[in-house]
């Protein structure tokens, strides 16, 4: 799809690159109205999918995570729209997250990196924190008194490993009934976990790209012909997965080069971008959502 363009510093009204008649204000305007109007659809469609706590905590996460991207977007001057998030009412989410539309390939090897890394970094500290209260106000209940629940979590490593810390042993015969700031941290750790997948557009396709450059192409393909493959084989479990697969397969699985493969990384980036990646095997889970 084609990107927006920013606007050049003080330029005076005149006909906006948006179409015919519509002047540069106007096309500011815009572009904010339709951000912010999403942004508050996406907020009324959390708070009726469970509540005004766990839309205050997915919602900050959310935000944290977009806005990473956009602030070092616009610090290195890479052309970037305000994040686009996406309501999506009577799901058990509420949301499918948000997108920034970027000129990635403007961007320098370094820029990409920074641009890329910063949302899931932002998002998982407010995410990691949260989950971690939230397990803390939850319920312990006896499985074989309490009623039979509607919806099902996966757990990831990590929010596992958090609940081992945050609660006292509990019987195998017990069910958490997990606070509604639980549930947005467990939203907000598989999200960043679901991004941090290295293929294509996503945030771990972006960073594996920085990181690899060309050496990325057989891993992305590797994964989406794996992908695929788990799609045909247990159809009847991860057929949810089909969408986002053919979306990938869409927008394609390997990335476009930067403006300038060759600027460094340095040892630091190079270390943290292979830690993030990996955080893929602490917070993604493959069966998200049971519905019962």
């Amino acid at each position: 799809m084609p990107e927006e363009p920013i606007p050049p510093l003080a330029t005076p009204p005149e006909v906006s690159p948006e179409g015919p008649g519509e002047t540069a204000p106007q096309a500011d305007r815009l572009r904010f109205r339709v951000p912010l109007i999403l942004y508050l659809l996406t907020c009324v469609s959390t708070l009726i999918t469970a509540g005004p706590l766990y839309a205050l905590g997915v919602m900050f996460i959310l935000t944290a995570h977009e806005a990473g991207h956009y602030l070092q977007a616009r610090r290195y001057r890479v052309p970037a729209t305000l994040p686009y998030f996406l309501p999506m009412p009577l799901t058990p989410l509420g949301t499918m997250g948000a997108v920034i539309r970027m000129r990635a390939h403007i961007a320098d090897r370094r820029a990409l990196f920074d641009i890329a890394i910063t949302g899931p970094l932002a998002g998982l500290v407010p995410a990691v924190i949260l989950s971690a209260i939230g397990i803390r106000l939850s319920t312990v209940a006896d499985a074989a008194t309490a009623s039979e629940p509607t919806l099902m979590l996966g757990e990831p490593l990590l929010f596992k490993a958090l609940a081992a810390v945050m609660l006292e042993s509990t019987p195998d015969d017990t069910v958490l009934l997990l606070h509604p700031l639980g549930f947005a941290g467990w939203v907000g750790i598989f999200i960043t976990a679901l991004n941090l997948i290295p293929v294509g557009q996503l945030d771990g396709g972006h960073l594996l790209y920085a990181l690899l450059r060309r050496k990325a192409y057989p891993v992305a393909m590797g994964l989406t012909v794996a992908a695929i493959a788990m799609i045909a084989i247990r159809f009847a479990d991860y057929w949810p997965w089909t969408l986002l697969v053919t979306l990938l397969i869409v927008l394609g699985p390997l990335h476009p080069p930067t403006a300038d493969d060759r600027v460094a990384l340095g040892p630091g980036r190079i270390i943290l971008g292979w830690i993030t990646l990996l955080f893929v095997v602490v917070g993604f889970t493959p069966i998200p959502l049971i519905i019962e």
